[in-house]
Order: structure tokens, then sequence, then C-alpha cells
């Protein structure tokens, strides 16, 4: 059954690449999709997600994500709420790779690392809305950016970029990243960065949601958060989400929380899977992630400190998570990692799936 639902996902995604409308955002600088009470909005300010609304088991809608009140605030954010970071995302050792013989510098933005692409990524731009289907049946926006040689702190060959959000079905939203490489090989991994509270963005912590990743290994870091090479087993140790666990449970025995790469068990190379689920019991409210990426970055908002959100709310250290589906961080610099890098004529995939539904 989950194989003929994301099926049925990409055609009707296919349809909205087929048609669109004039796009034309709301007062407050926003794009809408609506699907009865099941509502996101967007910005085209990195591409991203400022809002999801959701009923919760009594039928009480609540925003599950962290951000802004206004678009504009997304311009200068530095969190990364709801963006679409790359070119590469995660990170980036030394902030430089070697590529078919030639060493790119690139500009660092993390000590003499680079995070989600520097200081001008995906996430820093304002990108061109391309398809707006409000409502229908399956609403979906496409947004594209066209990055030039050199311009992204260093990036070799230009390259066109798309996200398409669509709704379809009860609860659902598909994400689609693709690249196209037009004239040169260059490093690809997208992401989204999404901050998720099940309760409510303004609601607390998340340290008491169940989460299960269906993952069996990570890539450990250094103390910069950079990968070692290696893959290791998540077995025994507090990274051991392979049963359902509340994530407060082994959260005290890590420095400061998670932010680490699950590498995702595969069914098959590149395949649709179910990656990762988040319950959060006093709401109800259940989140089932799918994805064809290798990689899986799970985050607890550890930096976050006194930021100002929606409605004035102060958001704090773990009041959230992310589920950052990618390829392996640093993977330009570790041969044995899947490999990221986009040739021309053959272009990048990204699929991400979110199912939302009630479980008591």
């Amino acid at each position: 059954m989950a194989t003929l639902s994301v099926s049925v996902c990409l055609i009707t995604l296919f349809l909205c690449f087929a048609r669109g409308s004039v796009a034309k955002q709301e007062e407050d600088g926003t794009y809408e999709l609506r699907k009865g009470d099941f509502s996101v909005k967007f910005t085209k300010w990195g591409a991203s997600i400022v809002s999801v609304v959701l009923p919760d088991k009594h039928g009480k809608l609540a925003d599950v994500v962290l951000g802004f009140d206004s678009a504009k605030e997304y311009k200068n954010d530095s969190t990364y709420f709801g963006a679409i970071v790359g070119r590469v995302a995660n990170r980036i050792a030394g902030a430089q790779f070697t590529l078919n013989g030639t060493l790119y510098k690139l500009v660092p933005n993390e000590h003499n690392n680079m995070l989600h692409g520097g200081p001008k990524g995906f996430s820093k731009v304002a990108w061109r809305v391309s398809k707006y289907e409000k409502g229908g049946h399956s609403p979906c926006i496409r947004f594209r950016y066209h990055s030039i040689d050199g311009e992204m702190a260093g990036f070799p060959g230009d390259l066109i970029a798309t996200v398409t959000y669509m709704l379809v079905d009860d609860y659902q939203l598909i994400i689609t990243m693709k690249a196209k490489a037009l004239n040169k090989a260059t490093p690809v991994n997208l992401a989204n960065h999404a901050y998720w509270n099940l309760g409510g963005h303004n609601s607390g912590d998340i340290l008491s949601n169940h989460i299960q990743i269906f993952g069996s290994h990570i890539t450990p870091v250094d103390k910069e958060l950079i990968p070692t090479g290696k893959i290791v087993p998540v077995k025994g140790t507090p990274f051991d989400f392979l049963k359902p666990g509340t994530i407060g449970s082994k959260i005290n025995k890590l420095p400061n929380g998670y932010d680490i790469n699950y590498v995702l068990d595969e069914t098959a190379p590149n395949k649709v899977r179910l990656a990762a689920t988040v319950h959060h019991k006093k709401s109800g409210r259940m989140m089932e992630l799918y994805t064809n990426a290798p990689g899986l970055q799970f985050y607890t908002s550890n930096g976050l400190k006194d930021v100002k959100g929606k409605g004035g709310f102060v958001y704090q250290v773990h009041a959230a998570l992310c589920l950052e589906t990618q390829g392996f961080p640093d993977s330009v610099n570790h041969p044995n990692f899947p490999s990221q890098i986009v040739i021309p004529g053959k272009p990048y995939r990204h699929s991400m799936l979110f199912k939302f539904s009630i479980r008591a």
C-alpha cells in the first residue's frame, strides 16, 4: 500500500509541473496551499516553509513548525527556519574540496568550515515562483533559482534548482527538490530545514516526543561536527532509535543534544522508503517521513536561544526537531560516502513525503 500511495503522489506531482497559474502572494508576503483544514504557507526567501497547520485529536488546529510572523524576517534569518539549504547542505570540512583535479576554495561561515552552502547559500536568496496552484485537488507551488558559476561562495558551474511543494490525499505534503548542472560538474546536496514541534510551535520542548529512525548506522563526527569518514552502528548507543523512544530518554548522554547523520536502511537504492516517525502523545499528532535520500540529519535545535518567533513567542533550546533528509555531510571529501556530484545531463532529484495522522 505504501508503494501505491507514493506512486499516486508522484503522478499527482507531475500534474503540478504540467500546469500552473500566475503566482500572487498574500498580503504578508507568503504563499498558501490549503486542502480542507490542512494548510501550509511559504515565502520566496529560501523557498522556506513558514507554517504547517494541522488538527489534533480534538480537532483543534495548531501551527507545528517554528518560524516568524512576516516573510521579510526570513531575509536575514540565521536559524534556517523552514528553508531549502544548499548548494551543499550540512558541512564541508575546511570549506574546500577537489573535483576533477581542481581545488575549489569556498567561503567558510562556521569556524574554518562551510555550513549549508555558506554565507550566500540557497537559504539566503529570493527564489522565483514558477508554478502556483493555491487550491483544488492537489494544491502545489514550485520555486526556481538559477545559481551562476562561482556565485555561491565558489561552487563551480551554472545550476538550475527547483523545489516543488504539494498537498495530496489527507494531510500529506510532498517536497521534491531538483537540480540541473548546465556546464560543469558540481556538488549538490539540498535539504529542507523545517523545525517541527507537533504539539504546536509555542508548546515548549520536544523531549517527550516519541521518535523512530530507520537507520542502523551513523556517520560519527569530530568536535566541529565534521564526519570522521567512519560509518558505525547505533546499537547500544544514545543514537539507537530503531525502536520508538522519547527524545529525552537518551539526550542527557550527549554533550548538547542530537545533531548527527543517520545512514538510512535501504530496501533498494534511490527508492522512496520510510525514514522516521514522530508521535506527540498529548495532541495525538503523528508524522511519518519517507525519502529517497541516503541520509537523515536528526537535530534537536541545540543552538536555539532567545529567538523571537511567531506571535512573540521566544524559542529556546530543544524547542523543535529537524529531520533533514540528505546526502552524507562532507561527502565531497570522503570517497567512501555516496557521491553528491551532479554532472550535465544527469540531474539531481531528492524527494520527501510527510504523512500526518492522529494516533491515540
